[in-house]
């Protein structure tokens, strides 16, 4: 019996190791990336020499631990978006990180080698402005927070609060700054703007006020901007107008008063127009006290200088320089520059921190990023080498928010593209033809080349076709007997085209920070980059295709909508899409404010489409701009229709162009602003295809589909945030003639709303105020029994409404972000992507949101395969397409066609980045990765040959029969 008990528990556990669902495809057709984002605070781990971890906290409010040797994620933790995530101090000691999230809010310990969490504390309600560790005897005991009108000292062994008090004179004085030497004291630091300096001294066991004294400082403004920390308590402060520095002793045992000494004195000049800078270590009382302080001067020059006894000394200068900082290993401390080298390329140096000498063998040598940003940080690891020389690694940040980690000479290690975290909008767009698909194109050359030459095209075509196919069945068998781990399938830019049913394409994508990315759909690969400077920040980037690779020989060109920085006026940037290169197109000059952008079907010469622009002042611009884009617009005009939106007077109008590229208003819907306002207007996608005008009834009657390629579906929340008096409406309205064709009104609901348009529906969701529940709603717009025109669609010439029929369902989930998939001729059943806040991605069947599913099962129904109505969706384990591919803080899902009916590419972008494909309607249109090919060519032949000895012998019959 124990032998049988044994067993059972052995198939139970073996059981349990194979509940993954296709296990042998996992990874072969999706990927994900995950980021951090733009690195805020980065201390590398100098625990133990061996220590690969690089610890961030970064502006999307990510703590993580990155591996120095890699750049790959040991462990993230994503809180919450908005300020209550923000995190706003970062400590480390050892293996403790201490984190202060959410403007104070709360005070977390971080174990940093598996990222486990020590202990959590809420702290009191106040405007935080600084933390720091307080040390007894040179060991770290405490954490001292600082908020406005309280300080708080906590135990790091456990977070326990020790005590807390309240600042004097809290409501003058604004304290910024706490600070410890190790002996057991806590200063707080404060300034009465343009006044002087307030500086407490706290009892550490009790809290009581030891020390209070003010010290005159008429010209400071910020303690923050202009001061640091040396040595044993120095408070040094740099004053921009008169060029001086102050030097203060914070010792409270006697009156003291701030030492001026002028820059001139020290035969320092400041650069016209530059703010000087100080920099120095972070105050660290398990760690002996440094004197050493960089001072900046300009752009590219830095001085290292010395403080001791009151005396300021000069150790080296450097000029030019760009960056500078401080690093330590064990009790080691050194001092890293980067230099200019040349216009490319930048050195970087260790210098010792007592006399400024440099350190000989440190060079590193950073290339510059030509379609990158400019450095703006520079972290130094170092590390003790066995003859007790220093080392070190340099990581460089970007103002593209890219990480660079490099070892001598320059090597890089690694690169992390963390603009990535924060993608805006993206396109996928077609790969082109290979040399020889371009070849076979015109495999019969033109009838101007007579005959004879048109025969050896034909049979050049065909060498290089059947040379082609030897070369990939080659590459198939001599990788056949490789190891599937050895085998790689870098994608170049020689190697990149369209493959055979177009499943792989180029993703492009658009970044807050302004950085465009090329992107392999297949492996992920970033294959093109390029830094946009001068760009306004998260502004509304608007990217078109305006021609595809399908127009050979003229390349494709994307369009890329964006705004300044400093003037705040839109501009174009023309690129090829597949290269990343700038088209050296002429763009026109936009002077003013863009409110709408529109992408026409009409074509200029060169097969691009045409964009319109419309300013604030309605005026149209064409781009391209010719005489023969403006006489097609001449001709076209009349039909040229568009709309814009007003969210703050809650108005939306609708256009059309004029013959001189004017703007005409035609119509005008205004919503009451102080009932509700516009949350989204969204129109149909101009690359979807409708492959059925009408669905088939159970009495083999139709009912054709309203397909109005012109509707408008215009969501609206109330602004009364009342429970009882809330409410969520959905208007459709037609974009030519403004008619309403629909409204609806979901009572005690509110957002965020998110809603798919499509084909003759929309599918919209929001939140029950009174069930407190998630609910979907489904509009289905039918024009009824007898289609009204089946040749054109006219929106002025619809004497009737449409049928709108309407469900409504529970979903028991949130929800982030909503999608529908799309496919080349939209045969493919449509599924709705559903982006939850877990990271899952969920592909739900249109079928479960049908508006004619019946409460009660007929004949008819069950002819049509309606599912019966029940109120609750379900959520089934394998409609997630990423399985535990979760994707954090899913913003946005696009969707794109393949060449193959049944094949839907998705990408899924918020903090990481999910490419997968899907199958809505499974894949009819391919054999299975299992299709026994050897059974099938086995059988054929064996046919074959039966046939073909059938035969013979049959011929051999009937030749004995006929001698008989």
């Amino acid at each position: 019996m124990s032998w049988l008990r044994y067993s059972f528990a052995v198939f139970l556990y073996l059981l349990q190791c194979t509940d993954a669902v296709f296990e042998d495809q996992v990874g072969k057709f999706d990927w994900r990336q995950q980021y951090v984002g733009n690195v805020r605070f980065a201390f590398f781990d100098t625990h133990s020499q061996a220590s690969k971890k690089l610890l961030v906290a970064t502006e999307k409010n990510i703590f993580a631990s990155l591996n120095s040797r890699t750049g790959e994620l040991f462990w993230r933790h994503v809180d919450k978006t908005g300020p209550e995530g923000n995190i706003d101090a970062l400590l480390v000691h050892g293996q403790d990180a201490v984190v202060v999230v959410g403007d104070g809010r709360v005070l977390r310990c971080w174990e940093t080698n598996i990222g486990g969490l020590n202990w959590e504390v809420l702290l009191d309600t106040g405007s935080f402005q600084s933390a720091a560790f307080i040390g007894v005897q040179d060991f770290v005991k405490y954490v001292a927070v600082l908020k406005k009108s309280a300080i708080s000292l906590h135990y790091l062994s456990n977070g326990h609060q020790k005590w807390v008090e309240n600042l004097p004179d809290s409501d003058t004085v604004q304290y910024q700054t706490v600070y410890s030497g190790g002996q057991g004291e806590v200063l707080v630091l404060g300034l009465v703007p343009n006044s002087h300096i307030v500086i407490v001294s706290y009892n550490i066991e009790d809290g009581e006020i030891m020390e209070q004294m003010s010290v005159e400082a008429p010209w400071m403004s910020s303690l923050e901007e202009s001061c640091v920390v040396v040595g044993r308590g120095i408070l040094l402060c740099i004053d921009p107008i008169t060029l001086s520095l102050y030097t203060l002793p914070l010792n409270l045992e006697e009156k003291a008063e701030m030492n001026q000494i002028l820059l001139q004195s020290l035969d320092l000049e400041v650069s016209s127009g530059f703010q000087p800078l100080l920099t120095a270590t972070q105050p660290n009382p398990a760690r002996p006290p440094l004197t050493a302080f960089f001072l900046q001067l300009g752009p590219e020059h830095h001085i290292l200088l010395d403080l001791s006894d009151g005396i300021i000394t000069a150790l080296r200068d450097f000029k030019p320089s760009r960056l500078a900082t401080f690093a330590t290993t064990g009790e080691k401390t050194v001092v890293g520059v980067m230099a200019p080298k040349n216009e490319t390329a930048c050195s970087i140096n260790l210098f010792t921190v007592d006399t400024g000498r440099r350190l000989l063998d440190t060079t590193v040598i950073y290339h510059l990023d030509p379609s990158g940003g400019k450095p703006n940080k520079l972290h130094i690891q170092a590390f003790l080498k066995k003859d007790d020389s220093v080392g070190y690694r340099a990581m460089v940040q970007t103002e593209d928010f890219a990480l660079t980690f490099l070892q001598q000479p320059g090597r890089v290690v690694w690169s992390r593209e963390e603009a990535l975290a924060d993608v805006i909008t993206m396109e996928m767009v077609d790969l082109p033809l290979t040399g020889t698909q371009a070849e076979l194109e015109g495999e019969f050359g033109k009838k101007a080349d007579g005959l004879f030459a048109m025969v050896l095209k034909r049979l050049s075509s065909q060498l290089i076709l059947l040379q082609t196919t030897i070369g990939h069945l080659w590459k198939l068998f001599y990788d056949a007997r490789k190891p599937r781990s050895q085998v790689k399938n870098e994608v170049t830019f020689e190697t990149l085209s369209r493959d055979e049913f177009n499943l792989q394409k180029m993703m492009v994508m658009v970044t807050a920070s302004g950085k465009l990315f090329g992107i392999d759909s297949k492996s992920g690969s970033i294959l093109w980059k390029h830094y946009l400077e001068n760009i306004q920040p998260d502004s509304a980037f608007n990217l078109m295709v305006q021609r595809t690779t399908a127009h050979f020989p003229h390349p494709p060109q994307c369009t890329l909508l964006v705004k300044d920085k400093e003037t705040g006026l839109a501009s174009l940037h023309v690129f090829n899409p597949i290269f990343g290169k700038k088209s050296h197109i002429s763009v026109p000059a936009l002077p003013r404010p863009i409110l709408q952008t529109l992408l026409l079907p009409l074509m200029d010469q060169d097969y691009g489409k045409i964009l319109l622009l419309i300013d604030d002042q309605y005026k149209v611009t064409a781009f391209p701009s010719n005489k023969n884009v403006l006489q097609q617009l001449q001709e076209s005009a009349s039909s040229i229709y568009f709309y814009l939106v007003d969210s703050s007077q809650g108005r939306l109008s609708g256009f059309r162009l004029r013959k001189d590229l004017s703007s005409e208003l035609i119509w005008e819907v205004v919503i009451p602003v102080e009932v509700q306002k516009i949350v989204e207007v969204k129109g149909k996608r101009p690359n979807e295809h409708v492959h059925s005008q009408g669905r088939v009834m159970g009495d083999r009657s139709v009912l054709y589909k309203y397909l109005n390629p012109n509707l408008l579906a215009v969501v609206t929340e109330s602004t009364d945030t009342h429970q009882e008096r809330s409410f969520v409406g959905i208007v459709l309205i037609d974009g030519v003639t403004g008619r309403i064709i629909h409204d609806a009104v979901q009572k005690k609901a509110k957002g965020p709303v998110h809603f798919v348009h499509s084909e003759n529906w929309v599918v919209y969701e929001y939140w029950n105020v009174k069930s407190r529940r998630i609910e979907f709603s489904v509009l289905e717009l039918f024009e009824g029994m007898e289609l009204y025109n089946s040749t054109v669609f006219s929106s002025l010439d619809r004497p009737h409404p449409p049928q709108v029929l309407q469900q409504s369902y529970i979903f028991p989930s949130p929800i982030s972000t909503l999608e529908a998939t799309l496919t080349e001729k939209g045969i493919t059943s449509r599924h709705l992507l559903v982006g939850l806040p877990s990271g899952a991605i969920l592909s739900l069947p249109k079928m479960f949101l049908d508006p004619r599913r019946p409460e009660m099962v007929s004949d008819q129904s069950r002819e049509e395969n309606l599912i019966p109505y029940a109120p609750e969706l379900p959520i089934r384990a394998e409609w997630f397409i990423n399985y535990n591919q979760t994707v954090a803080r899913v913003r946005g899902i696009y969707t794109a066609p393949s060449g193959l009916e049944s094949t839907c590419l998705v990408v899924a972008y918020g903090l990481d980045i999910y490419q997968t494909r899907v199958y809505p309607s499974k894949q009819f249109d391919v054999l299975k990765d299992d299709y026994d090919y050897v059974l099938i060519s086995s059988v054929l032949l064996g046919l074959f040959f039966a046939t073909m000895i059938s035969k013979r012998l049959a011929e051999v019959k009937l030749l004995n029969r006929a001698w008989r």
